[in-house]
This record gives C-alpha cells, structure tokens and sequence, in this order.
C-alpha cells in the first residue's frame, strides 16, 4: 500500500508539473502577436484601448489584454460615387469621382466612426456640389484638376480625425443631360458659323486692300512716268529755245523740216502702206533739212 500510494503522489506531482508546463506554454503563445507588414492591432484591456500593434513581434498581457481590431493599413480605393450638382449658370452634371485613402491611425478610425467609406462618400458629395456650384459649366470642363484638387484638400482636412489619409482623388468624367447637349451643340455649330464669317470678311477686307494698294502703286507709276516724260519734253523745249536763240530763224526751220521728215518716215513705215502720198512741199522740205545739215556741218 504504501509504494502504490507513492506511484500515486509521483503521478500527481508530475501531471501537476506537466498542466503547469502546459499552461506556461499557453501563456507565452497567447501573450506573443506577430502582426503582418500590412496590418495594425487595436489592442483593449477590459475593453478599453490599450495598445495599438505594429508589424513585427509583440507582446501582451494574456487575459487583460486582447486584439479588439485587426486594421489592414494598405491604400483602398472607393467604388465609383455618381453625384448631381447644379453650376452657377443652372446647368444640371453628374460627376463621376474616385477616391484612394488609408488607415494611418487606427485607433481613430474605430473609436471615432462607424462606417468609414459611407463617411467619405458622403464628404465628397457635399465638397463635388459645393465647388460646382462656385463655377460655370464651362470652368467645370476645363478646371477639372482644379476641382481634383479643391476636393483632396477639403477632403483630407474633414477625414485627419478619423484617422485617414487620402491619398489621390479623382473626377472621371462630368456627365449632362441630353437637353443640355444639344444646347451646347447648337451653340458650339453657331459658334463655328461665325468664325467662318469672320475668316470670309477678313479675306475680303485684306483682298480689297491688296487691290487698293495695287492702283495706288499703279498710279504712283503712271505719275512719275509722266513726270520723267515731262521733265524730258521740257529739257528738249529748252534745249530748242537754245538753239534758236543762238542760230535764229535757220534753227526753228531745221527743226520744222525734222518734223516733217519724222512724220513721213511714220507715215511710210504703217502696216499695208505701199503707196505713200508725199505733198509737194515734201520735196522742199527734205531738201531744206539737207543744206540746213550740210550747212551746220560746214559751218
């Protein structure tokens, strides 16, 4: 009896060693939390916040502590949210915005909001039809990167308490009603229409003007030929003055016989003139231009 009852205490004392080996073994796993590289713990005791766990080993207090939230801290992209807005000159759109965020705090992102992405698509309606609603269609067109930007910076600066950072926002396309296409059509086929009239008068006045430049030209070279031809017909009357101021009556009558021998010679020379009719002073007048030659001459 009394080597049975000391197998017993033997077996006792050992299974006790080995529960407490067990329980030790228990602790040290449950107390060890090897969070991943993409991932924080939200950490309570007693179900208040505790600790909040980043990647690598920790270490907590099994029992008190326990891992509440497991929050991956990658970048999340919304679904695409479709909101209608108004622009200052009452044009109805329907933008198409994106929105890229990330958990940098997430003991903030637990305790301070419920559904986070239900939160930040509807920030971003109220922040999309509130800067719309400051532009004109137009603006809206061509300031979209504008608009991407008013909505980022609104937009991060409401979110920081919650814990988030957003990361990239964007505006995928500004939609309008089939009324208000057709409108912008008919004023974009107008808007072509005058242009076009615009270059066609443009081109007329600059042809009329080429051609007024043109006569202008013309007539500033019809008045200096007969300048030059006057200047010339001028020089010979002076040059002829001379003469018979010096020479007397035999000059004037060489220059009256010239003349008529250049008219014959005129007279003569015309198309289908075979038979040229010479008056009967001609003679006299050849014969006058001779001696007056011969006679300068010898004088």
């Amino acid at each position: 009896m009394d080597i049975e009852q000391v197998i017993l205490n033997l077996v006792g004392e050992n299974l006790f060693l080995i529960l407490l080996a067990l329980f030790i073994i228990f602790c040290i796993f449950a107390g060890v939390r090897i969070v991943p590289q993409s991932e924080k713990h939200v950490v309570e005791r007693f179900g208040r916040l505790k600790s909040v766990l980043g990647p690598g080993i920790n270490f907590i207090i099994p029992f008190l502590d326990r891992v509440a939230h497991k929050i991956s801290i990658l970048e999340r992209q919304l679904p695409t949210m479709t909101q209608d807005a108004i622009t200052s000159d009452n044009v109805l759109v329907q933008v198409d915005t994106s929105v890229f965020y990330r958990i940098i705090e997430p003991e903030k992102t637990v305790y301070r909001i419920r559904d986070v992405d239900g939160a930040i698509a509807t920030t971003v309606a109220g922040i999309v039809r509130s800067e719309i609603g400051r532009m004109e269609l137009d603006q809206v067109q061509s300031n979209r990167s504008q608009l991407i930007h008013a909505v980022k910076e609104q937009l991060g600066a409401q979110v920081d308490d919650w814990g988030i950072e957003v990361t990239r926002a964007e505006i995928l396309d500004v939609n309008l009603d089939q009324a208000t296409r057709d409108a912008m059509l008919q004023q974009l086929n107008a808007e072509r229409e005058r242009r076009a009239q615009v270059t066609r008068a443009e081109g007329q006045k600059r042809a009329v003007e080429l051609q007024a430049d043109a006569d202008l030209y013309a007539a500033e070279q019809e008045a200096k030929a007969r300048r030059i031809l006057a200047e010339a017909e001028a020089f010979a009357t002076s040059t002829i003055a001379d003469a018979i101021a010096a020479n007397g009556l035999p000059a004037a009558q060489y220059q009256v016989a010239l003349k008529q021998v250049e008219a014959l010679n005129k007279l003569g020379s015309g198309p289908g003139s075979n038979t040229v009719v010479v008056p009967a002073n001609a003679l006299e007048a050849f014969g006058d231009a001779f001696k007056m030659l011969t006679g300068g001459r010898s004088a």
